[in-house]
């Protein structure tokens, strides 16, 4: 039954004349079908909303359906469908689970056919809240294993020859790395590994992680660096990755990581043997600044000088010494000494010397076997002797002997 029988006709004996007539058309009204009707509000919401726009949200009940992910959308208020379609679900570096903050680059879907809305997902990445109730999860896994233990953090090289840096190329973070390096040590070689740092690359990260650690010593790396300038926290989503934890914790040489900004923490700063606020203080942590090198190396220098100076005036203050304790042994010294003494000697000897004694105006008698006389009781009358004077001798024939008296006691 159209309107216009209903109008003329009863109801529950009641005549609806009176009741209808003021709704029907004076002027006209615009008619729809069904089809037309959702067509027009197709039309509108075309109309009323931009190709696409943002959405923060968090997800429910996702539901993977012929390739295509069904979730609905919610602010604990309201709710609406959303849908991401398979080939744009290739395309994402995360895929939200039940009870993630998201934020939704989407254009509304609306099925005429059936006046069906849904939000169509074009991307999708986390919200900050579901970032680090991630973070925590992952935290609260690895904490007991003693991954982030101050005890197993090993200490940086003082000089490393080379590093391994591990980044995006080309980036700005990189720029300002290399610029660090030249000005602080250009003596480290770099091996620059070019790395994804965003997005759902942890396999790959991973993989270039663990087939660079088997190279550490044949390549000669003395450490690694994981670096990443700049974005939001959501951005640093991967660095969370237990597994990609666990890589960094295995490898062989020590561990710098660089990621973002400076309130930012990561799993992989917690594991790793030095976090770093930025990628560029990451290297001014590893490297020695050589203006302060070449500073130390002056005072060092100054300072050998000082005790090189110092040991010279002591050993030259010893050699004095012992030159002073030889200086007595010294041959001519030594023979100059004994040149005195026989000197002396000589003087004693010529002062003990018989000629002397003669030249005073003694002599000295010998008898004829050439003893000297000292008493008369060693000769006899008509013995000769020779009498031996300062300038000659003289043979003598003895008369007599007339001994002297001996004295009274």
């Amino acid at each position: 039954m159209n309107l216009v029988e209903v109008a003329c006709g009863m109801v529950h004996g009641v005549e609806l004349v009176d009741v209808v007539e003021p709704l029907l058309p004076r002027h006209g009204l615009h008619r729809y079908t069904v089809a037309s009707l959702n067509e027009a509000i197709a039309t509108l919401l075309g109309r009323g909303f931009a190709p696409r726009f943002l959405l923060e949200a968090t997800v429910s009940r996702p539901q993977l359906k012929k390739g295509h992910l069904w979730l609905t959308l919610t602010d604990g208020e309201a709710t609406v469908p959303g849908v991401i379609w398979a080939s744009q679900l290739r395309k994402l570096s995360f895929v939200p689970e039940d009870g993630d903050g998201v934020t939704v680059v989407g254009k509304l879907n609306f099925w005429t056919a059936r006046a069906a809305l849904s939000v169509q997902i074009l991307d999708v990445r986390p919200s900050l809240t579901a970032v680090m109730r991630r973070f925590e999860a992952v935290r609260a896994r690895l904490a007991p294993e003693g991954l982030f233990d101050p005890d197993r953090k090993r200490p940086l090289p003082p000089w490393p020859s080379r590093i391994a840096l591990l980044t995006s190329v080309p980036s700005s973070a990189l720029a300002d790395m290399l610029r660090t390096v030249r000005e602080r040590w250009p003596l480290t070689a770099l091996l620059v590994v070019p790395v994804p740092v965003q997005g759902a690359v942890e396999a790959r990260l991973c993989e270039v992680i663990e087939r660079l650690a088997h190279q550490v010593d044949r390549l000669g790396v003395e450490a690694l660096v994981l670096a990443r300038g700049g974005g939001s926290r959501e951005d640093l989503a991967l660095f969370d990755s237990e597994a990609l934890a666990r890589t960094l914790a295995a490898f062989p040489a020590p561990v710098v990581c660089g990621l973002g900004h400076e309130d930012d923490t990561t799993i992989a700063d917690l594991v790793s043997d030095y976090r770093a606020a930025t990628p560029t203080a990451a290297l001014v942590a590893l490297l020695p600044d050589q203006l302060a090198e070449r500073g130390a190396v002056l005072q060092m220098r100054s300072h050998l000088r000082q005790v090189l100076a110092w040991r010279l005036q002591s050993l030259r203050r010893q050699l004095q010494l012992q030159q002073a304790r030889l200086e007595p042994l010294h041959p001519r010294k030594r023979l100059l000494l004994e040149r005195q003494r026989l000197g002396h000697h000589r003087q004693l000897l010529q002062a003990l010397s018989p000629r002397h004694v003669l030249e005073r105006g003694f002599a000295l008698l010998r008898n004829s076997k050439g003893t000297v006389v000292r008493s008369i009781h060693q000769v006899r009358s008509r013995d000769t002797v020779t009498l031996q004077l300062m300038d000659g001798k003289l043979d003598l024939l003895v008369q007599g002997l007339d001994p002297t008296p001996a004295a009274d006691p």
